[in-house]
């Protein structure tokens, strides 16, 4: 039976539960690196299987506080964890207000390589800078208006790709793939002139090293100053057919600081790459689901751009099994009243996605793989499966992500046999793992095929 608190008053928990909480929940989500991943914590993460302990956890708390949402006693600010799916979908839906992005701990870390991003970004900046990155990023369309441009692209790459590992023995590994992928991440954002310009994804990577420490670590601005001098060389040629081309014909004022958009952007897809990777994994343990995959990639080549619906359900559902973004991070601007009781302004608003996404209590697909779970529509009355987050604060990049990282998984298994090594890396007939450690992930490719 779930305890009852005093009338007026959200559930609060104790001090031994806040401390389990953050070291079951908080610090491994952090440790394995809010901004940036750290290799060696991920593949620890994955061997302890901390991310089950995190999800029982709250389970736990759950059946414990009931719905919520849950105060954490913590003596430096107000935080509260979101228990119930349907506080999860009032949440993304009522954001920006009362539900800001800019949460204090995401501003500390995305502050030192992205001050001015819509992400932490209120008012009339934060609108103007959202309108400018849905423009750009073409929010609304499932293939986005310079596909014909975009698709080319990942062809050619992933063809380079694939000759390079059929010239090194048939493996493909993680740093082969992401060599890659950053390629085609650059060529899409920059134009052509910036596909092997490693040093920027180099310096942003070392300042992204530093937002994983958020405000405990001094903020470094001739690193930063050096990104953004790379960067603006880049977005000054306005390569035709590239995103920053289509910058340059975007409306923009004093508010929408565009070049401070790009460095989201970038940073987007280096999770992207990871959902993608893991995406390669289950099609090559679920051999059912590659054969889908590449019926479907033959049944649509006569179109002139394939949406490839089958294998967005997979990257999908790479992101529901390990979300790259496991915490979603709200702050509260007023005081907010839910059925126990009241949230002060200025909370902390925490939404564990492996939480949703792994409730085996609520999911029978918790621990399957069921890309067919996004091939209906959803709406905010089903279970909140948060990719993407949602509302209005909700990826404005998702479509040209998933037009990006399925066209590549379908030039990767459309002609080539793709095994697993070891092939019990994953298992079909056992529940997926609570983490997938994409860094160790290798794959045997075979000969080209008809």
């Amino acid at each position: 039976m779930a305890r009852t608190p005093p009338d007026g008053t959200l559930p609060k928990a104790t001090v031994q539960e806040t401390i389990s909480i953050f070291s079951a929940v908080l610090i491994p989500t952090l440790a394995k690196g809010a901004i940036i991943r750290r290799p060696k914590v991920v593949g620890m993460s994955e061997r302890l299987g901390l991310d089950r302990r995190a999800v029982r956890r709250l389970q736990k708390l759950s059946e414990t506080y009931g719905d919520g949402p849950l105060l954490l006693r913590t003596p430096y600010k107000t935080m509260a964890l979101v228990l119930n799916p349907d506080h999860v979908h009032r949440v993304l839906e009522e954001t920006p207000e009362p539900f800001a992005t800019d949460e204090r701990t995401k501003r500390s870390a995305l502050a030192h390589f992205e001050p001015e991003v819509a992400l932490i970004s209120r008012g009339g900046e934060r609108a103007e800078r959202r309108r400018f990155n849905e423009a750009v990023l073409d929010m609304g369309h499932a293939v986005h208006c310079m596909a014909d441009r975009f698709l080319p692209v990942v062809d050619q790459e992933a063809q380079a790709l694939l000759k390079n590992v059929q010239e090194r023995g048939g493996m493909l590994d993680w740093d082969r793939f992401i060599e890659t992928w950053f390629r085609i991440v650059r060529r899409v954002v920059l134009g052509d002139s910036a596909r092997d310009d490693h040093e920027l994804t180099t310096l942003l990577g070392d300042l992204r090293a530093d937002a994983n420490w958020g405000f405990a670590r001094p903020k470094r601005k001739q690193l930063k100053e050096r990104f953004f001098e790379r960067l603006h060389s880049h977005l000054g040629r306005a390569e035709p057919g590239s995103l920053a081309a289509l910058m340059a014909n975007t409306r923009s004022n004093e508010k929408t600081a565009p070049a401070n958009q790009v460095p989201q952007w970038l940073f987007a897809f280096d999770p992207a790459g990871m959902a993608t990777f893991r995406a390669l994994g289950l099609l090559a343990a679920h051999r059912d689901h590659i054969e889908r995959a590449r019926a479907e990639i033959a049944s649509d080549k006569a179109t002139l751009h394939p949406e490839l619906n089958f294998l967005r359900a997979c990257v999908l559902e790479s992101l529901r099994l390990w979300p790259t973004s496991p915490m979603i991070l709200r702050e509260s601007t007023e005081p907010t009243h839910w059925a126990a009781g009241a949230m002060p302004a200025g909370t902390s608003i925490l939404v564990f996605a492996p939480y949703f996404h792994r409730d085996d209590r609520h999911l029978d697909y918790a621990d399957r793989f069921s890309p067919e779970l996004w091939l209906e529509p959803r709406d905010a009355k089903d279970w909140p499966l948060v990719p993407f987050s949602g509302g209005s604060g909700i990826c404005p990049g998702r479509h040209l992500v998933m037009l990006l990282t399925s066209t590549l998984l379908a030039r990767l298994i459309e002609h080539r046999d793709v095994r697993l090594e070891p092939p019990h890396r994953l298992d079909a007939s056992q529940p997926m793992p609570a983490l997938l450690d994409n860094y160790t992930l290798r794959f045997r490719l075979g000969e080209a095929r008809d």
